[in-house]
C-alpha cells in the first residue's frame, strides 16, 4: 500500500468512529489547541492495530515522511498514531532519527506527545547513541524551547541504575529558577522516579540545590522521613 493509501485508510477508520461529544471534551481538555475525532485511547488503539502489524508496516525509510505527514494533519489522533508508529522502529534506530524526534517535539507541542517521545523514543535512542547525549542536551537547554528542555530532563526517566547522574544534575541545575510549570514538574518527576532506585542521591541533591517548591515536593514524594 502506498503512503497516501496507508494514511487515507487510517483516516477513514478514524472518521467512521468519530464522536463529536467526546471530541468537544477532549479539545477542551487540551485547551482547544488541537482538533480531535473524539476517539478514546482504547478504541483508537483497536482501530489502528491493523496498521501496526509487522507484516504491513511501512519500510523504515518511509517513516520520517509518514510521521511528518501525520504531524501535519489537524486531528490529535494522527499525532498519537505517528509516535506509536515511530516506536515500532526503536530496535532499528539510526543516528539521524533524532532529527525526526526533534521535529515531533517542536511541532504541535504539548505534554501528551512530548512525554511519549522523550521517554519511549529518545530514551532508547540515547542508549544506542550515547555520544549524542551531551550534544543534544546542551543544544536543547540553550534553545529556550520548554518542550526540548523537558525532553532533556525526561529521556532518562526510566533509566534506573543506568541514570547518568552527572548529566541529570547539570541539566536540572541549568533550569533552576524557571517559572515554567512543565519544567518544574518534570524536574520533580524525574527525581521522584530515580528515588525508586537511589533515594539517598535524590535526598542529597534536593538538599544541596534550591529546587522550586513544586519540584522539591514531587522529588521527595516517595521518600519516607
Amino acid at each position: 500500500m502506498s503512503e497516501s493509501g496507508y494514511l487515507n485508510t487510517l483516516e477513514t477508520e478514524f472518521k467512521r468512529n468519530a464522536d463529536v461529544a467526546i471530541a468537544e471534551q477532549q479539545m477542551a481538555y487540551m485547551r482547544n489547541q488541537f482538533k480531535c475525532f473524539g476517539l478514546k485511547t482504547p478504541l483508537r488503539r483497536e482501530l489502528q492495530k491493523p496498521f501496526l502489524v509487522k507484516a504491513y508496516l511501512p519500510e523504515k525509510g518511509e517513516v520520517a515522511d509518514l510521521v511528518s505527514e501525520l504531524w501535519g494533519r489537524p486531528q490529535r489522533e494522527f499525532q498519537y498514531f505517528g509516535q506509536e508508529l515511530a516506536f515500532k522502529y526503536v530496535k532499528v534506530q539510526e543516528r539521524n532519527d533524532v532529527v525526526l524526534y526533534e521535529y515531533m517535539i517542536t511541532h504541535k507541542s504539548w505534554w501528551d506527545t512530548v512525554d511519549f517521545i522523550a521517554v519511549k523514543l529518545l530514551g532508547t535512542y540515547f542508549k544506542k547513541f550515547p555520544e549524542q547525549r551531551n550534544i543534544y542536551v546542551r543544544k536543547w537547554l540553550e534553545s529556550n524551547n520548554i518542550w526540548l528542555q523537558r525532553s532533556a530532563l525526561l529521556f532518562q526517566l526510566k533509566y534506573k541504575s543506568e541514570m547518568d547522574r552527572e548529566l541529570l544534575r547539570t541539566t536540572i541545575v541549568s533550569l533552576l529558577g524557571s517559572k515554567e510549570f512543565f519544567i518544574n514538574k518534570a524536574i520533580g518527576w524525574v527525581l521522584r522516579e530515580y528515588s525508586r532506585t537511589n533515594p539517598k542521591w535524590v535526598v542529597e541533591f534536593a538538599n544541596f540545590v534550591q529546587l522550586n517548591n513544586l519540584s522539591r515536593r514531587e522529588a521527595l514524594r516517595l521518600i519516607k522521613n
